[in-house]
């Protein structure tokens, strides 16, 4: 076997240095988690399941996920503080999306222009519901990532699998656990044994797509940590999350 092309260090010693890739990770990122909140969040789907018949679902577990994974890589790859760095990016992209779709639909519309209703079903923004994202979104992805960066000093950077998917159980849970309680509980037509239903069905199906995509997920690693040519260890990070720098 030849050498391996990365080089296993410390994360303290990265501190201020500049990666190739890190800044398109980073866009990827915050690109999926708002178009899925944009585009994905509206609109209930629907597939037949066999010997269970119809089911419906929210369109945005779809792509939503794919966040934790990419949050699981920029874990993995560049360490827990630029992971924060990103995290706390995405959320000042969710609040400013929901900031400007309050003021976008709320501006009068002209007389000639007959869309308004339309687009206030697509853009206008539950502040209930935009709360508990926002809190679900925030909590739930640095879980994943601590989880991700304790685990790989203890098992010396193996088995990666394990992970992605332990990091992605407790982060989606809290997630899960933060959001559909705080957006639904008390609301009209949710019942309690109803959210806990629908949360525990999100957070199953969550999971799973981190299972599945697992094997997208070693091939991206791998990729990136041959591109950058390190293996970062968060052996003495200061894991607070009430920082931005790296």
């Amino acid at each position: 076997m030849g050498e391996r092309s990365e080089r296993a260090i410390d994360a303290a010693a990265m501190r201020g240095q500049a990666f190739r890739y890190y800044d398109f990770v980073m866009a990827a990122f915050v690109a999926i988690l708002l178009l899925s909140n944009v585009i994905g969040a509206g609109k209930v789907a629907q597939i037949v399941l066999p010997g269970i018949g119809p089911w419906p679902f929210g369109a945005g577990i779809l792509f939503f996920p794919v966040s934790y994974v990419i949050g699981d890589v920029l874990t993995e790859v560049y360490g827990y503080a630029r992971a924060r760095r990103v995290i706390w990016a995405g959320t000042a992209a969710v609040v400013f999306m929901a900031f400007m779709s309050w003021v976008v639909v709320a501006l009068p519309p002209a007389p000639s222009w007959g869309n308004q209703a339309a687009y206030a079903t697509i853009f206008g923004q539950v502040p209930r519901i935009v709360l508990a994202s926002v809190c679900a979104f925030w909590a739930g992805e640095f879980v994943n990532s601590y989880v991700m960066a304790r685990m790989k000093v203890r098992t010396a950077g193996r088995h990666l699998w394990m992970r992605t998917i332990g990091s992605t159980v407790l982060g989606e849970g809290v997630d899960s656990l933060i959001f559909y309680p705080l957006a639904f509980l008390g609301a009209a037509g949710f019942t309690p044994a109803l959210v806990v239903t629908v949360m525990l069905t999100q957070w199953a199906l969550k999971v799973a797509w981190e299972v599945i995509l697992t094997p997208v997920t070693y091939v991206v690693v791998a990729a990136l940590k041959r591109a950058e040519g390190v293996d970062v260890f968060d052996r003495a990070t200061d894991f607070t999350p009430f920082r931005t720098g790296v």
